[in-house]
């Protein structure tokens, strides 16, 4: 369950982004260059799949590394009960006090539905995360995750697992965006029963899966959810914060570092970010 929680909640972070620009098509990108030992790997992951196996590409980038560093350390212990605690609504909010009783029955329907789960029980819960949970539904297939699998190799290898940010940096996300802007996207989900969402996803998943980030970004950029109109919330700003915490890491040991996809390209991208930092990133063929 802490597994399944943290990944959808990562899922819905990665599907924004901004200012496209031109990269090679490729999940996987060498870092080197500005006194590095060695060097370290970039790749980037979407969080719910039904197929995570990993190429051989990546299973070497692996072996020549000696940690995995992911968006949140996901073997934390206290995980779950980090993010229990801030799944709810300030101030005492609920659903109930953002909609019109048509639109929360409308709601409720999707939940219970879907999820298994009726809306008056939940509907303290951030709108944000009642969304998460319709995510599952998104595939034709078991779910399967690339974060769970790097995970297994790093246990496998014995070697620690970090995170680039704080579950609470992520939770803190979805305090800064307002609430009615949350729940405007679940009501959409709701009204044509997940057809934007699934047709949405399945093109995104078939852009991932011939690695090109660049028109990954171009899509998200069109996407119509409304918050999409906090995008520097959702990805710019978090992804300035890790180049720091990536140098940091870096120079420490060679770092296999797995991230959402939608947080590689464009102009506050990870790679050209890291390229300004004085970084040589290269795509891995």
């Amino acid at each position: 369950m802490k597994s399944l929680l943290s990944l959808l909640f990562a899922t819905f972070l990665s599907f924004f982004s901004t200012n496209a620009q031109e990269l090679e098509n490729s999940l996987l990108w060498k870092i080197s260059g500005n006194d590095l030992e060695k060097p370290s790997y970039l790749f980037g992951t979407i969080h719910i799949t039904c197929d995570a196996t990993l190429n051989d590409k990546v299973k070497k980038a692996l072996d020549e590394t000696s940690q995995v560093v992911l968006e949140i350390d996901m073997d934390d212990p206290s995980l779950q009960a980090k993010m229990i605690s801030g799944i709810y609504m300030k101030d005492e909010k609920k659903i109930e006090d953002l909609v019109s009783k048509e639109d929360f029955e409308a709601i409720n329907t999707l939940l219970t539905k879907h999820a298994g789960v009726s809306l008056g029980i939940v509907q303290n819960m951030k709108p944000f995360f009642l969304t998460a949970m319709l995510y599952p539904k998104l595939l034709d297939c078991q779910m399967q995750s690339f974060e769970q699998e790097l995970i297994k190799v790093a246990q496998a290898q014995n070697e620690e697992i970090l995170g680039l940010e704080t579950i609470e940096d992520q939770l803190q996300v979805f305090d800064n965006i307002p609430y009615e802007d949350q729940v405007a996207d679940l009501l959409r989900s709701a009204k044509d029963d997940l057809e934007y969402d699934r047709t949405t996803f399945a093109t995104m998943l078939e852009l991932y899966n011939t690695e090109n980030i660049t028109q990954m970004e171009v899509m998200m950029d069109d996407d119509t959810s409304k918050l999409s109109d906090h995008q520097d919330i959702l990805l710019v700003n978090r992804n300035k914060k890790w180049i720091s915490r990536i140098s940091e890491l870096s120079k420490k040991q060679a770092t296999f570092y797995g991230v959402g996809a939608g947080h590689l390209a464009g102009e506050n991208g990870v790679i050209l970010l890291l390229r300004k930092a004085g970084y040589t990133v290269t795509a891995v063929k």
